[in-house]
């Protein structure tokens, strides 16, 4: 049943489930490291589609020695936020600003649950990040799940490739706190690749946990 079940809903993932990415250079990675102030963090994000009420993709923000996002599988990219493959650097709050802004549209809002962890959690998930390699189509969630249970304290977290079930998972790991971004911005968020503070407007944030 599972198997018919994941036959059916994977066309219908959100496209940001979809190829790998360019190389930077060590210089350009090195340039744009960031790490944002406060404690280390994990942070959780899914996209969900607002007509179906479907998970649709999920990606992976760690902020240790640096602040990291690893969208597997993803579209979104920033001229000044390198990537190599999955995973983009220097994510600065204006640049988490555009990652976020670029998912949640009229069709989709973004579920974002952080935790605070341990330096050495932080850097494991860091390094197991940096590693992983591409993500082939729709298995953006099954890799999340594969990374975080290899962190101390994220060993239940399921390896599914339903965003969703993820979202749930993550949810149940304590002192996790929910946002959830909304907007009714259209389909097409190629403006936000360009720094207009027109292209960010429309964010409506409510906290606490997604319904079931």
């Amino acid at each position: 049943m599972r198997g018919l079940l994941l036959a059916v809903f994977l066309p219908f993932l959100l496209g940001a489930c979809a190829g790998s990415g360019p190389w930077a250079t060590d210089e350009a990675v090195q340039a744009a490291r960031y790490r944002a102030p406060g404690p280390s963090t994990i942070t959780l994000f899914t996209m969900i589609n607002n007509r179906s009420n479907e998970g649709a993709h999920s990606a992976l923000m760690v902020n240790g020695s640096q602040r990291v996002i690893f969208n597997p599988a993803g579209t979104f990219h920033h001229p000044r936020s390198p990537q190599r493959a999955d995973v983009h650097y220097g994510i600065t709050e204006p640049m988490l600003d555009f990652f976020i802004d670029y998912h949640a549209r009229e069709t989709y809002r973004v579920v974002r649950q952080d935790i605070v962890v341990t330096p050495e959690q932080a850097e494991l998930a860091l390094a197991r990040i940096e590693t992983y390699g591409a993500v082939p189509n729709a298995l953006c969630t099954t890799s999340i799940g594969r990374i975080l249970r290899d962190v101390p304290g994220f060993e239940t977290m399921p390896s599914s490739p339903f965003p969703k079930r993820a979202m749930r998972g993550f949810d149940r790991t304590p002192g996790v706190e929910v946002r959830r971004y909304f907007d009714t911005s259209p389909d097409d968020r190629s403006d936000l690749v360009v720094d207009s503070p027109e292209a960010r407007k429309g964010i409506v944030i409510e906290y606490g946990p997604e319904p079931r």
